[in-house]
């Protein structure tokens, strides 16, 4: 707080992404239409996998004693 002096919010540099962007945005069309691909997965899946693979590394740092999001 610029006002107090006090720290309001801290980084944790283990969670800082330097690179992180605001947004991205995937488009296939390009790779079905010229190549013609197909993706194996549905988006559903692929969400479901990307969460299950998530609590799976939660639970394991949380089980090593390691604090998690």
């Amino acid at each position: 707080d610029e006002t107090s002096g006090k720290t309001v919010v801290k980084i944790d540099p283990t969670y800082f992404r330097p690179t992180e962007v605001d947004l991205l945005i995937g488009d296939a069309s390009k790779a079905r239409d010229v190549l013609g691909w197909k993706p194996k997965r549905s988006f559903a899946e692929l969400v479901a996998e990307m969460m299950a693979s998530d609590l799976a590394e939660a639970k394991r740092d949380a089980a090593n004693g390691k604090r998690t999001v």
